[in-house]
C-alpha cells in the first residue's frame, strides 16, 4: 500500500465520525478514511461491517478498488488508547487511524499511526464545493 502524507482532517469530517459514533452507542462505531488534496473528508461505511459493545468488524474484502488512509471507529469506554487487535487492524488499512471515546466531542479523540502510537492530525476548516459531489451527470435540475 502506497503511503499518503496528510496535513489534517476536515472538521466537518470528524464532527460527523463524532456524531456517528455517539448515535452507534452503545455498540462501537467503525469506517475507513479517504483523503483528498492532503485533508481527510471522507468516512466509507463498507457493507457488512458489524458492530457490538465490544468490537467493530469491517470486512476489507467489500472494499472497492479505492485507497484508503486509515480507519475511524469509537471505544464506548472513555479509553481511547488502542488496544492490541487494533494496532493489528492498522498495519492493514493505513497510516491514520482515529479512536473517539466518550463525551465524543473535540478533545476527546486521538490519532494514531500503524504501530498505534499517538500522531497530531489538524482538525482544519475547509469548504466543500458542491462540484465535489457526484450529481449522476445532471447538469440542472427540471420540472417534469
Amino acid at each position: 500500500m502506497k503511503k499518503k502524507h496528510v496535513q489534517g482532517i476536515a472538521k466537518d469530517t470528524l464532527d460527523f465520525i463524532l456524531e456517528a459514533s455517539r448515535s452507534s452507542m452503545p455498540d462501537e462505531f467503525a469506517g475507513l478514511l479517504q483523503a483528498d488534496k492532503e485533508i481527510i473528508t471522507e468516512v466509507l461505511i463498507l457493507p457488512g461491517t458489524e458492530s457490538s459493545r465490544m468490537s467493530a468488524l469491517i470486512r476489507l474484502y467489500m472494499l472497492p478498488n479505492m485507497q484508503v488512509i486509515g480507519s475511524a471507529h469509537s471505544h464506548p469506554s472513555s479509553d481511547i488508547r488502542p488496544s492490541k487487535e487494533d494496532i493489528a487492524f492498522f498495519s492493514r488499512t493505513g497510516d491514520y487511524h482515529i479512536i473517539v471515546g466518550p463525551p465524543f466531542d473535540e478533545s476527546s479523540w486521538a490519532c494514531y499511526d500503524p504501530l498505534g502510537q499517538r500522531r497530531e492530525l489538524p482538525v482544519v476548516n475547509i469548504e466543500f464545493d458542491d462540484k465535489d459531489f457526484d450529481d449522476g451527470g445532471l447538469e440542472e435540475e427540471r420540472d417534469l
